[in-house]
């Protein structure tokens, strides 16, 4: 969720303007807001989110209390890998967020059947995201979506056209499950190396290593 501003600023000299800000975090907002308002030269604040919904202060400020009580700032982080002499495969999913004050990291992983490559794993394993997700109890929230394929992440964007009925199928379900549980994913692509966490749960599974841990990170 990104929030700007618009705002009436009073100068000493007694001249009215009109401000606008660009988009930032709600947090941002609220402390910008608190620091104008200690110049007692700001009034009739209005705060618009990238939906086009308006906020007041008051009640930015009680949303923000709640999203503190539910896993917010997440970051997903998938990979999925297939072999091609057993046709099976395996996935893996990492998911970082805070809640209450902390921060935690959850690692999944997944031996699946019934694939037939790659791109098709790594969208199995971004599927498998949304399911942790929804376990969670995430919605009405953004949600980083963070692999290494370039196929998933720009088919995901819109990016790039894809002619593959497997893929599209898997695409579909995806979306369907973000639009369900009111999640806004952000996609982002990053290089293998960085993506080593995700990478080894889904080589783990292949190897029959099961892995499901939640650790608080300090």
């Amino acid at each position: 969720m990104k929030v700007k501003m618009n705002m009436l600023y009073h100068t000493l000299q007694g001249t009215v303007v009109e401000l606008y800000t660009e988009y930032m975090t709600p947090e941002a907002a609220l402390n910008v807001v608190e620091d104008l308002f200690k110049t007692k030269r700001v009034k009739d604040v209005t705060i618009v989110d990238d939906i086009d919904h308006e906020w007041s202060v008051s009640e930015l400020e009680k949303l923000m209390i709640q999203i503190e009580s539910e896993p917010h700032h997440i970051k997903v982080y998938f990979d999925g890998g297939y072999d091609k002499y057993t046709a099976q495969s395996g996935l893996g999913v990492v998911i970082y967020y805070e809640q209450d004050g902390k921060a935690y990291r959850i690692r999944r992983n997944a031996k699946v059947d019934a694939l037939h490559s790659n791109n098709e794993a790594e969208y199995a394993a971004l599927h498998l995201a949304t399911k942790e997700l929804a376990n969670m109890g995430v919605d009405k929230t953004d949600v980083k979506c963070v692999g290494d394929s370039l196929v998933v992440i720009n088919q995901m964007r819109g990016d790039w056209a894809s002619y593959d009925q497997e893929l599209n199928s898997w695409a579909n379900r995806i979306d369907e499950s973000f639009h369900r549980l009111q999640i806004e994913p952000i996609y982002e692509i990053i290089n293998r190396h960085d993506n080593k966490e995700a990478d080894k749960l889904a080589s783990q599974a292949l190897q029959n290593i099961s892995i499901s841990s939640v650790i608080e990170k300090t």
